[in-house]
């Protein structure tokens, strides 16, 4: 018969299925954590594309070569070595501990898990002098209803064009926004493309 555990009134097996459950389940601020640093971002853009464990050292050297924006056979041995070990004593044992890899230090080989689906996130990029699509939608939403009532109402100028017209064309724009904003967040999506989204915009 098992055991409690002293203070819980937990057996050990169901405090390991809890560890587990803790374990694959990622709070909003570890994926803020994992998100928040470059050189984890593209470790998981690699791993993406992996279905098998990737080796440290493959991973390292990719990683590398994104950060000094080259190829692989143009990095240093010094940057190939800066990484590594980065890689190895800090951020691996850290998405290990997360749960968004299995990190196997002794074999140096890395994989992602399901529970890394939790970070399938858009990274919304805005420049210097763009607005988020957020603020875009709001906008378009004010000016259409705008639009369609002065139209409806018989107003002005609006009045030229039906009410239903004016609603044909707004849906038609809506669409045309909404495809535009698709393909443009999925340029930022971790895993996808060739290279992570930083180092393709630069």
């Amino acid at each position: 018969m098992s055991k409690a555990i002293s203070g819980t009134g937990e057996t050990p097996e169901s405090a390991g299925v809890q560890s587990g459950q803790d374990r694959s389940e990622l709070s909003r601020d570890d994926a803020f954590e994992m998100l928040s640093n470059r050189r984890r971002r593209f470790i998981l853009h690699y791993l993406q594309d992996e279905d098998a464990a990737a080796t440290l050292s493959d991973l390292a050297e990719q990683v590398a070569a994104w950060e000094n924006e080259t190829d692989i056979a143009s990095i240093s041995a010094s940057e190939r070595k800066t990484v590594y070990t980065s890689l190895q004593q800090f951020h691996l044992p850290k998405m290990d501990e997360t749960g968004i890899v299995e990190f196997d230090q002794r074999a140096g080989e890395v994989h992602i898990t399901d529970a890394a689906q939790d970070l399938d996130i858009y990274l919304e990029v805005v420049d210097e002098y763009d607005i988020p699509w957020s603020f875009y939608y709001i906008g378009f939403s004010a000016i259409g209803t705008i639009l369609v009532t002065l139209s409806w109402l018989d107003i002005g100028p609006f009045a030229a064009i039906p009410y239903i017209g004016w609603t044909v064309f707004l849906l038609a724009a809506l669409l045309v926004s909404s495809m535009s904003h698709y393909v443009l967040t999925r340029r930022n999506r971790l895993g996808t493309g060739e290279s992570p989204p930083e180092v393709s915009d630069a």
